[in-house]
């Protein structure tokens, strides 16, 4: 009886083409041409004959500091095919021994044996094997994990991950450099040099975040309050003189430059109520993080009071906290920093849902990402219509020697490497000759004339 079975393609297609008639004849022949389909099946049946699942069979951290000290975590996921491995950013420069501690401890004894292809499931189990989630630590762990996966999966597939999520919507991912100085006369010669280099956007700060040097030493410093390193900040003098650097820098060098200032959270909210309305004349491309996370509610009072568009989310670890910015178009561009959300797999999520309202992409690139977090942000500029913009990264020639093939820049365009997954390898060989610094990395704290501690 078995010997009278025909062939099981035979069946497959008999079922197919008796479906189709079922669907509607001739018509549904038409739209669903079997031959067709049975070619694809059987091309993707060839492709998997004999071949085991890839499974995980290690997660581990890798941590070096070639980029002026500064602490990189990166994630390696090994697989049971020999040679292949994936490479992911979860760089948390102020806590970085604690993300290794979950990768290491917690991570990697969750994945081994887990299918390397299902990412959105490792992703989601992963991400609740803790039950509290939304937190720094973890969601960097887990981003490396995640940016690993996909970078297995273009070197599997013989493409870069762009390719992946739909190919390119664009040449190069175009950038911001930062202009920054004590006086304002230096930061209009650093914004004219930058403009000579071939950027086309450039972020104006004077000094540091909240130009601290505007202010001298507190009332706290002589009380004996804090620590001799801590530093003042206070909100009257940074208001007044932002709109003056603006307005010196657009005398001396244009409007074709576009500018973008970044107010890092250090500011009453009324304050920077204020700010973002005495600039509106010079046309900023952004005003970033005018709020910290916790007063989020005042994009509200903000929002009908200026046209300046609006930059916000370096912060930001969950859904919660964006959502509602970008539905409510409250913002124009969001800012957050992928390895803190968890990586390509939410980061892509929330570019579609930014994308529906209009609001654009300006991921957080700092110097404390590593190149592999670097080149995870430009793949998916690439590939998404709402990008907006993305910062300027300059690596070390250390930095380019314990990772080839990091992306690099030409004329304010940042260009990856082409190549599977990726782009970007890394020779821990070398990276172990650029250990982590002694200094933990936390923030300085920086305070009030009082003391008062200012955010972030």
């Amino acid at each position: 009886m078995n010997s009278l079975r025909p062939p099981a393609s035979t069946t497959s297609a008999l079922s197919r083409r008796a479906l189709l008639r079922g669907l509607g004849g001739a018509a549904a022949l038409a739209a669903f041409p079997a031959p067709l389909c049975l070619a694809a099946e059987e091309a993707t049946g060839r492709a998997r004959r004999g071949a085991a699942p890839l499974k995980i069979t290690k997660v581990r951290a890798i941590l070096t500091a070639p980029q002026n000290r500064i602490r990189l975590v990166v994630v390696k996921v090994e697989t049971s095919e020999p040679g292949l491995y994936g490479l992911g950013c979860a760089t948390f420069n102020q806590r970085p021994l604690v993300v290794k501690t979950a990768i290491e401890e917690y991570l990697d004894p969750f994945c081994r044996g887990r299918d390397a292809d299902n990412i959105e499931d490792i992703w989601q189990t992963a991400y609740t094997s803790s039950y509290w989630r939304n937190g720094p630590v973890l969601n960097n762990a887990l981003s490396g994990l995640d940016q690993a996966l996909w970078d297995i999966k273009g070197k599997r597939a013989g493409m870069p991950v762009y390719q992946l999520l739909g190919g390119k919507a664009r040449f190069a991912v175009d950038t911001y450099t930062h202009a920054s100085g004590s006086e304002i006369a230096q930061v209009v010669d650093n914004v004219q040099r930058f403009i000579g280099e071939g950027y086309r956007h450039v972020r104006i700060q004077l000094g540091g975040y909240g130009s601290p040097q505007l202010t001298g030493p507190g009332d706290f410093a002589a009380a004996g309050f804090g620590l001799p390193s801590d530093t003042r900040m206070d909100p009257g003098p940074y208001c007044r003189a932002i709109p003056k650097l603006f307005a010196a820098v657009r005398e001396k060098c244009g409007d074709a430059v576009q500018l973008l200032h970044d107010i890092h959270e250090r500011v009453p909210p009324m304050d920077a109520v204020r700010l973002c309305k005495d600039v509106e004349p010079y046309r900023p491309y952004f005003m970033e993080d005018p709020f910290s996370p916790e007063d989020i509610g005042w994009f509200r009072i903000l929002r009908p009071q200026t046209s300046v568009p609006l930059a916000m989310g370096e912060l930001f670890n969950s859904p919660h906290e964006w959502t509602g910015l970008i539905t409510e178009r409250l913002i124009d561009f969001i800012r957050v920093h992928i390895s803190q959300i968890g990586g390509l797999t939410p980061a892509r999520k929330l570019a579609a849902l930014a994308e529906a309202f209009n609001v654009r992409s300006a991921w957080h690139g700092p110097g404390d990402v590593s190149p592999v977090g670097h080149a995870a942000n430009a793949h998916l500029d690439l590939a998404i219509s709402n990008f907006g913009i993305q910062e300027a990264v300059r690596f070390n020639d250390a930095t380019r020697e314990v990772f080839p093939g990091a992306p690099t820049m030409k004329n304010g365009y940042l260009h990856i490497h082409e190549a599977p997954g990726w782009g970007v390898d890394l020779n821990e060989e070398l990276a172990r000759k650029f250990p982590l610094p002694e200094h933990p990395g936390y923030w300085q704290p920086v305070r009030r004339n009082d003391g008062t501690n200012v955010k972030p």
